[in-house]
């Protein structure tokens, strides 16, 4: 289960659905994010939440404990208005994940043309809890 930035940024600062997914993906499934989420994640730590550069490196000293995937050579062919998604689709392409997770619109809105399933963290949270 590849977890894109703005998942685990709220998994991080909140509490909430994306903090309950983020534990259940732990304890039951393979955790993947990418090189590219991380860089993002560190710059969204510091400059949005004013976090010191220790309780960052605690952040992603947790994450790099699970598969973190190579940036990779190119970004994803896929037509997405924001540059920087495709990049993150390649990265979770690359990881071969079994579901890309996020709650950016602009991969949301490429699901049905994406090479693996895109959902929400509440669809995610459905799907890995059995909901119909």
């Amino acid at each position: 289960m590849f977890l894109d930035t703005n998942v685990l940024v709220s998994a991080f600062t909140a509490r909430g659905l994306c903090a309950d997914l983020l534990r259940l993906v732990l304890a039951e499934h393979e955790l993947l994010t990418g090189e590219v989420n991380l860089a993002e994640l560190r710059r969204i730590l510091a400059d949005r939440f004013h976090a010191t550069p220790q309780q960052v490196q605690v952040v992603e000293d947790q994450l790099r404990e699970h598969t973190i995937v190579p940036r990779p050579d190119v970004p994803s062919r896929l037509t997405i208005r924001d540059p920087d998604d495709a990049w993150v689709l390649a990265s979770a392409s690359n990881g071969q994940a079994e579901l890309l997770v996020t709650g950016d619109q602009d991969l949301l809105t490429v699901a049905d043309r994406a090479p693996i399933p895109i959902v929400s963290p509440r669809a995610a949270w459905e799907r890995l809890r059995g909901a119909p």
